[in-house]
């Protein structure tokens, strides 16, 4: 055997010993296929040992239904994430239906991730009551806001009232509030403990207040709720995610109840 052939038979056999593995597949055919929710939608060990509970399994919309027993037809699981259509038409249409837990609650710490969408609008609502007297969860369910003032279609709507992390039309959030740009994920926190209530974002506590109080029913008496007489009087309800005609997603979303 010449030396030429010698040569050119262990230069064959060191490049497949170098792209080949064991099983004769191409190295990088073997890398394992990412998981995009990996570390989406789960509870650490200390979580679970503090009490809270998944809303959102990352998969399903098992634990929700539409609001008063409406079509979830508007909701999809999208990106490990619910989503909102962005379907036009008024509430109570089969078109537009809010999203409510199955379970009711009372005292409890609820922690959201959410992500707008140019000019969206949205929120989450608790102490939400069913009743078919009802048209739309706000009609009882105080909010806390989600909303893309900045590219609000109507600018002279937008008030401190209204923005991102308000207990909207009734308590502004303060100077903390730091929204992150359209498009990527803020995370909101709602602290509810009998008539006190807190509203955090980003890490944040933008807001207190207590409801039930004289100076918080002058409030709802003087503003938009004094057509709503159920207004925020409930103490137990549903945790409730507003579908407002805007696509908006929604993951992480998880709840501590409070106890004695």
């Amino acid at each position: 055997m010449n030396a030429r052939l010698v040569y050119c038979l262990m230069a064959g056999a060191l490049i497949l010993s170098v792209a080949c593995t064991p099983t004769g597949k191409p190295e990088e055919q073997q890398t394992a296929a990412v998981d995009p929710c990996e570390g989406l939608n789960t509870l650490t060990e200390a979580e679970e040992a503090q009490g809270w509970e998944l809303l959102f399994d990352g998969q399903t919309m098992n634990g929700w239904h539409g609001f008063n027993g409406g079509s979830t037809e508007a909701w999809s699981i999208d990106g490990c994430a619910l989503k909102t259509a962005g379907t036009e038409g008024n509430y109570g249409s089969d078109q537009r239906v809010d999203l409510a837990t199955d379970d009711e609650y009372t005292d409890f710490e609820i922690s959201i991730d959410w992500k707008l969408t140019p000019g969206a609008n949205g929120g989450l609502m608790y102490g939400v009551v069913e009743d078919t007297k009802y048209k739309a969860a706000w009609e009882t369910g105080p909010e806390y806001q989600f909303i893309d003032g900045d590219g609000w279609p109507k600018p002279e709507e937008i008030t401190d009232l209204n923005r991102s992390g308000a207990d909207y039309a009734m308590h502004a959030p303060n100077d903390l509030r730091a929204l992150k740009p359209v498009g990527e994920w803020n995370t909101s926190k709602i602290v509810v403990n009998g008539p006190r209530v807190e509203h955090w974002l980003n890490g944040r506590k933008i807001l207190e207040f207590e409801r039930w109080t004289d100076d918080w029913r002058e409030l709802r008496a003087g503003g938009k709720w004094k057509e709503y007489p159920d207004y925020g009087l409930a103490g137990t309800g549903r945790i409730v995610i507003q579908d407002h005609g805007s696509e908006l997603w929604f993951r992480n979303i998880k709840i501590r109840e409070m106890t004695d």
